[in-house]
């Protein structure tokens, strides 16, 4: 069996994702009697958008999940740092955040020299210091389209004779590109052939949950891996980074203006198209398990569904009633948000009461 781990985005939240994939590695532990083992021994393709690229990165580097955590419990703060007062006025309005640390960290992470803490010899994409495949999604500015790109040797644009290959691209630069949330974090310019390419966050993608972009590409014969389909073939294991409730049943639309709707539209397609990347999944998959859809849909565990199954899957994500989510944002009204830093130890607690809850070993092996 071929097994995908795919990871959503989510800013800081990705707190919330990594305490599953801790509970999920500890499990494997157990299982195989095999305390040093990752997760990059288990799961042989690895796929990120965002806060999600980074751990996707990272797993597929070989890295424990405790390691990963740390680093997000280390420069967390840091990677949300507040664009200075001293920087010029125009560059003030471009993001709220200054992308130095984050940049830096990634630079010191994927570099072929990482192990003696220098890191100034950056790992290209197509780096034998990755252990699985990799697929990170962007949005390409330049060109106007998605980027799903991977580290797979035989995919079309990743020939390495080619003058822009994708896997002569800096990892860390992939990755930061696949982090850039408009607002947030700077635009990252990469050079391909000469070109110069403007990147930003691929979460302003149909991929923000990367489930089936994950799948198509180790499917479909254009992406040249062409895996064998079925349920007993392939698994996928999508891990979410809560889903909020957005309602506002009692809000007088008078009241509804350009400044109201700013904020909300973009996360609200965000992840109502999650949540359409969850539901295909579940059709085109055989689906093992995952929370409910709505109240008509139901989850489709085990539900026998027209055509042939490509693959079983396994959905990981909480969702609040507006009652659970009204009291928690009461009490943590950042936690919404994905620079909420603050809250930390909130996502902890929430993403491992759900994982003892929810993960089984059953659903990965």
């Amino acid at each position: 069996m071929k097994r995908i781990l795919s990871l959503d985005g989510g800013g800081i939240r990705g707190i919330f994702s990594l305490e599953i994939l801790l509970h999920i590695q500890q499990l494997l532990r157990d299982h195989f009697k095999a305390p040093e083992r990752v997760l990059a021994d288990h799961f042989d393709f690895f796929a990120g958008t965002s806060t999600g690229a980074i751990i996707a990165a990272c797993l597929g580097w070989g890295m424990p999940v405790e390691e990963i955590r740390a680093m997000y419990e280390e420069h967390g703060k840091a990677m949300f740092q507040p664009v200075s007062w001293r920087h010029p006025l125009r560059r003030l309005f471009v993001s709220r955040y200054d992308s130095t640390k984050l940049s830096k960290m990634l630079r010191d992470t994927f570099s072929e020299d990482a192990e003696d803490g220098t890191g100034k010899v950056p790992s290209l994409l197509g780096t034998k210091h990755l252990k699985t495949l990799l697929l990170v999604v962007m949005r390409n500015h330049t060109t106007g389209s998605a980027w799903p790109i991977t580290n797979n040797p035989k995919a079309k644009y990743n020939q390495i004779d080619l003058p822009d290959s994708n896997l002569n691209i800096p990892l860390w630069q992939v990755v930061r590109a696949s982090t850039a949330a408009p607002v947030y974090f700077d635009p990252e310019e990469i050079m391909l052939g000469g070109k110069r390419h403007v990147f930003v966050d691929g979460a302003m993608t149909p991929y923000n949950n990367p489930s089936l972009i994950a799948a198509l590409t180790a499917i479909l014969p254009c992406y040249n891996l062409s895996w064998e389909t079925g349920p007993d073939k392939i698994r996928l294991i999508s891990v979410g980074t809560i889903r909020f409730a957005l309602g506002a049943a009692d809000k007088n639309v008078r009241r509804m203006w350009v400044g109201y709707n700013l904020p909300r539209i973009p996360l609200a397609l965000i992840q109502g198209i999650g949540l359409e990347q969850d539901y295909l999944c579940r059709c085109l998959g055989q689906c093992r398990y995952g929370e409910e859809l709505d109240d008509e849909i139901g989850n489709l565990e085990n539900v026998p569904l027209p055509g042939r199954n490509w693959f079983s899957y396994v959905r990981y994500n909480k969702s609040f009633l507006r009652k659970e989510l009204e009291e928690l944002l009461r009490q943590h009204p950042q936690l919404a948000k994905i620079d909420a830093v603050h809250a930390m130890p909130v996502l902890k607690d929430l993403g491992r009461s759900y994982a003892e809850e929810c993960v089984k070993i059953e659903h990965l092996i």
